[in-house]
């Protein structure tokens, strides 16, 4: 029985090492980029692990005898499903990690945007002191939270937005009727959440329904004073018609943890505006995360491995 590792980011591996060697699993770890260089490395493994390396068509098709990969990770946009399907290849996720500090770091980037405090504090490094903000700053306590995704971590930002006094609305097709209910959360279409949220969450999965669900006709929905906080998947948000309607006033501002592109580059104009944070994909971390997220991705492959 073999796994292969095409990337990692982790200070080690030897979690997993230790894991596999415990059942009698051959472990073999690479630093794959592209597709190419996957398609190269996968052609005897039984199970492929896989953080951010693209694992689409032409890689799998070069699996002779894979039984399942797996994601480091909860989104699976980097893995082609369809073709995973067409193959008899299960596909597994790591979807119970981190879900407290991704909802941590999103209400973070809510209270910083909202309160205007990078803004501000750009503006004091400049020398520009003034007792008020250089925006309108409705009291929190009369925002309404728009969720775009009702999953785990959603629920959880709408209980902690609930504790600064905001109402909660949300939008997800899936999600059961009574989860609206146990988390005191309107359930409400598409539309009428991009009229009522004074912020909007992101937190759906990306797949071809929700890609660039944010983009310049559901942006004019909005109220000029709203505000985008993005901890889920950067493919959410069109990013041009983003910057054009930040640049226009047509919203307020953006907290982006995510983007369709990473790392954003240095010349990017997303970086030259004070109503704008952007942290650099970083939410899912803590000192516990790391450890849990290789620990149940390597129990996940010996689970395909045993059957």
């Amino acid at each position: 029985m073999k796994v292969v590792v095409t990337d990692w980011g982790f200070p080690s591996l030897e979690q997993e090492r230790e894991i596999f060697a415990r059942h009698g699993i051959e472990f073999e770890e690479h630093q794959c980029k592209t597709e190419e260089e996957v398609a190269t490395i996968v052609a005897h493994a039984d199970v492929v692990m896989a953080q951010w390396a693209p694992v689409k068509a032409k890689a799998i098709a070069a699996m002779k005898q894979c039984k399942g990969i797996v994601r480091y990770g909860i989104g699976l946009d980097n893995i082609d499903l369809k073709a995973a399907k067409e193959r008899g290849i299960a596909v597994r996720n790591v979807p119970d990690y981190c879900l407290n500090e991704v909802a941590d770091h999103t209400m973070a980037l809510l209270l910083a945007l909202q309160r205007q405090i990078a803004h501000v504090q750009s503006l004091v490094r400049s020398g520009k002191w003034s007792i008020t903000p250089p925006q309108v700053l409705p009291p929190l306590r009369e925002c309404a939270l728009g969720l775009i995704g009702f999953g785990r971590i959603a629920r959880l930002v709408a209980r902690r937005a609930q504790s600064f006094s905001m109402a909660t609305v949300a939008f997800d097709p899936y999600a059961e009727e009574k989860l609206f209910s146990e988390f005191n959360t309107r359930r409400v279409d598409l539309p009428t959440l991009f009229a009522t949220s004074d912020i909007l969450s992101l937190h759906s999965p990306l797949t071809d329904e929700t890609r660039n669900i944010i983009n310049s006709k559901t942006i004019a929905l909005m109220k000029p004073h709203a505000l985008i906080v993005n901890t889920g998947r950067g493919g959410l948000v069109h990013t041009d018609e983003l910057v054009d309607a930040l640049r226009q006033k047509r919203i307020a501002g953006a907290a982006l943890d995510v983007l369709e592109v990473e790392p954003i580059g240095k010349e990017h104009p997303l970086l030259a505006m004070g109503n704008v944070i952007i942290t650099s994909h970083n939410a899912w971390y803590s000192a516990a995360s790391v450890g849990e997220l290789q620990r149940l991705a390597a129990l996940a492959a010996v689970e395909l491995l045993k059957g």
